[in-house]
Order: structure tokens, then C-alpha cells, then sequence
């Protein structure tokens, strides 16, 4: 368990932000790093879910009676 995990929520998530913006002032370009962009991000948070798994498996296999 992260000691971040107790802490409330931020209120201004950046990803909601972001599935609001308007996108028509964006270039091909601008929108294909965007796309990039947001792909590594979800690696990313993939990663971060995919050690909580392994972590709590791990404690779980630790204190198992």
C-alpha cells in the first residue's frame, strides 16, 4: 500500500480535463504527439496496476494462513 493511497482524490484530474478540450485548433502533427503521448501514459498507469497486483499477490501469499 502506497502512503498516498489514504489521501482524497484531487478534484481537478487532468484526464478529465483533458477529454474536454477542444481539439479542432490542432494539427495532425500536434494530435499524433498527443496520441503518443497519452499511450505512454496509459503504459504507464498499466504498470503501476499491474505491480498493486503483483504486490498484493504477494503479501497475500506472505501472510496466507
Amino acid at each position: 500500500m502506497d502512503a498516498d493511497e489514504n489521501l482524497p482524490r484531487r478534484n481537478d484530474d487532468l484526464a478529465a480535463r483533458l477529454g474536454k478540450q477542444d481539439l479542432d485548433p490542432y494539427s495532425v502533427d500536434e494530435l499524433n504527439e498527443r496520441v503518443e503521448l497519452l499511450e505512454a501514459e496509459i503504459t504507464r498507469c498499466k504498470a503501476k496496476i499491474q505491480y498493486a497486483v503483483n504486490h498484493r499477490a504477494s503479501a497475500d501469499a506472505l501472510f496466507k494462513r
